[in-house]
């Protein structure tokens, strides 16, 4: 992604935060430079909203730093910090029409009312939702709601963005349309913007790099094609996409007994009705359509190979032969050369 400018958007240096006596962030360092969309992926518990909510301000961090633009912002309050947040829930007023929802935090900040009403009129524009500056937030749709949340944080002109789960309540295809949205505004603004999810399907997509968080730290932080390409922990590669895991040695592709642990994608491995050398044979147990391409599962004597495939289709019950064609080899959880 191209960037507006050179420079530093956001710098976290060891945060640590405990709550009810357990470490939640634990040394966690990361950069993210200006204009740059970066996600914090991880299941539940992981830290990656503990994280968001430090970085806004709500949550006071136990040690470490957060600079903003270079500028140290961890003893600030979320009101003075250049960042503005589109909550989970939206947190909208349901008793103000969309315009006085934008418009409240500069109501808050003592802009006089013409101010107000251009700048809110401007956000609103931005978000495509002008012509529903009257209404409530009953009186429209899930995706204008959260476009509302974001025009308002937008018309704070934040250096930072922050998004906390912002497609989860929204249904699958609605939640394909406003993502592409968010990502097409925040290329145009140029918005530094830290968006947290579990949804590792939306991360890629959106993100132009992706932390994947574990218990308080940073697994890996990547752009999406290395995250997917060349996983640096077990962890990592059995979290983003699908992945044939098995342990022991590979040599002439076959697995052998040993302590390392295998990884291979299914699009790694090739499904013949013919013997190919060093190919694993095995039945079709199950035959599964993914779009452009079908999941292939194949039982094996001591396992099961699932396989993408787009021609050439086995059928239940066929006998085929698979061989592997890339592998991801780990010792210690560790990614092996």
């Amino acid at each position: 992604m191209m960037k507006t400018e050179d420079g530093m958007g956001l710098e976290l240096r060891g945060l640590k935060k405990i709550l009810g006596g357990r470490v939640i962030i634990d040394d966690l360092d990361l950069s993210v430079s200006k204009g740059e969309m970066v996600s914090l992926l991880g299941p539940s518990g992981c830290g990656k909203t503990t994280t968001l909510r430090m970085i806004a301000g709500f949550l006071a961090v136990d040690s470490g730093q957060i600079l903003v633009a270079g500028k140290d912002v961890t003893a600030l309050g979320p009101d003075k910090r250049p960042s503005a947040m589109v909550f989970q829930n939206y947190a909208l007023w349901p008793h103000m029409t969309a315009a006085k929802n934008v418009g409240f935090p500069l109501k808050i900040k003592g802009l006089s009312k013409i101010e107000i009403k251009e700048k809110v009129e401007a956000a609103l524009e931005l978000v495509n939702l002008l012509h529903h500056k009257d209404s409530r937030p009953g009186q429209i749709s899930g995706g204008e709601q959260q476009r509302v949340a974001l025009a308002r944080a937008l018309v704070q002109e934040p250096d930072i963005l922050l998004l906390d789960e912002p497609l989860s309540n929204l249904d699958a295809k609605l939640r394909e349309k406003v993502r592409e949205d968010i990502r097409e505004l925040q290329r145009r603004l140029g918005i530094t913007t830290v968006i947290v999810t579990h949804d590792q399907e939306e991360a890629l997509s959106i993100s132009d790099r992706v932390a994947v968080m574990n218990s308080g730290r940073i697994e890996q932080f990547s752009s999406p094609q290395d995250l997917y390409r060349q996983p640096q922990t077990e962890y990592v590669a059995t979290f983003i996409g699908s992945l044939n895991r098995f342990e022991g040695d590979l040599q002439n592709g076959q697995i052998l007994g040993g302590t390392d642990v295998i990884g291979i994608r299914p699009e790694d491995l090739t499904i013949s009705r013919e013997p190919m050398e060093g190919s694993h044979s095995g039945i079709v147990e199950l035959v599964i359509p993914r779009g452009h391409f079908f999941e292939v599962v194949v039982r094996r004597k001591d396992g099961i190979f699932r396989a993408f495939a787009s021609e050439n289709i086995p059928t239940f019950g066929e006998h085929v032969h698979v061989k592997i064609k890339k592998a991801l080899r780990y010792q210690n959880g560790k990614l092996v050369a």
